[in-house]
């Protein structure tokens, strides 16, 4: 089976607040600790990696943040002009064609193209050679939320069907290509054990590998308790509150012992629900971390789960 760190380019991606950055922080510290080459790319986010990692603010373009991880917070603006410039190499030749006014039309009136000028750009450092070797061993894309994170993996494609025959369509026929090859490119899914997020990563799952044809990698399950109670004492927790005589001393902790058999339980569920209908998919579990700071520490402790 392929190691998300043998491939090179990784989608991370799923339902909003389920962790995304936090995940593709933890698999670029694993990645840089086997000795590759990362570059995480957020997609005009609000930046919070460096406050994950203990490093300074992130930019939209390209920084060294730690030994072997440069990260950048893309912006579609200074995206599409990096873009424009690595692939037509000469200042003079972009703004010629750029910032030519039918050009710049065009390039307005195209669907996704703010979308495409980040994904090219994460797409191109893929392809990136350095006096002869890739300048990247691995790029994680820090993805947007589900649906905003389809509507940038169709760009593509979209391109594909309705540009000309030209440099912007040849571009996105080979950021497809790529897409489409199973041992360079996967997505990875980030959920929370629970309804909601499941229920979404099992629709994003189908989409993104039947509507998109990129290989889902594994599964990242986020932010786990450990388990307290066994079944039958849950049922116990659950009913306790009841039982106890008005103003008892023990009511806010059979209260809290009910909250937390609830959560269990809702945890347990979801997880079911997700293993009925992903069997094949390989899963990680990311413990809750029981810390005063989710810092780079925590970050550290949580890579070490991919192995």
């Amino acid at each position: 089976m392929t190691s998300p760190f043998d491939r090179e380019f990784l989608f991370v991606t799923g339902k909003g607040g389920v962790g995304k950055t936090t995940v593709s922080a933890a698999l670029a510290l694993a990645a840089a600790k086997k000795g590759r080459r990362v570059l995480i790319a957020m997609c005009n986010a609000k930046e919070r990696l460096s406050h994950l990692l203990d490093v300074e603010p992130i930019g939209p373009r390209n920084q060294r943040i730690l030994e072997r991880i440069d990260a950048v917070n893309m912006t579609p603006a200074v995206a599409l002009e990096e873009y424009g410039m690595m692939v037509l190499k000469v200042r003079s030749v972009y703004k010629a064609v750029f910032e030519n006014r039918f050009v710049s039309a065009f390039l307005r009136g195209t669907p996704g193209i703010e979308a495409w000028s980040m994904l090219g750009k994460a797409y191109f450092h893929v392809e990136e050679q350095v006096d002869g070797r890739a300048r990247y061993d691995l790029v994680i894309v820090d993805g947007p939320a589900t649906g905003h994170a389809l509507d940038m993996l169709r760009v593509p494609q979209v391109i594909c069907d309705i540009a000309p025959p030209g440099l912007l369509r040849a571009e996105a026929e080979k950021a497809r290509s790529l897409f489409h090859d199973r041992r360079r490119s996967a997505a990875v899914l980030v959920t929370l054990a629970e309804d909601m997020p499941a229920n979404e990563t099992i629709e994003l799952h189908a989409a993104i590998t039947k509507d998109i044809g990129l290989v889902v990698d594994t599964l990242v399950v986020n932010s786990v308790l450990p388990k307290l109670f066994k079944a039958h004492e849950r049922d116990a927790m659950v009913d306790l509150p009841a039982k106890l005589a008005p103003g008892s001393a023990l009511t806010s902790l059979a209260c809290a012992s009910r909250e937390r058999a609830l959560r269990e339980e809702t945890q347990r569920n979801a997880i079911k629900k997700l293993e009925l209908a992903l069997p094949a998919l390989p899963r990680t579990t990311f413990p809750h971390l029981f810390v005063p700071e989710f810092r780079r520490s925590a970050v550290e402790s949580l890579a070490e789960t991919f192995g």
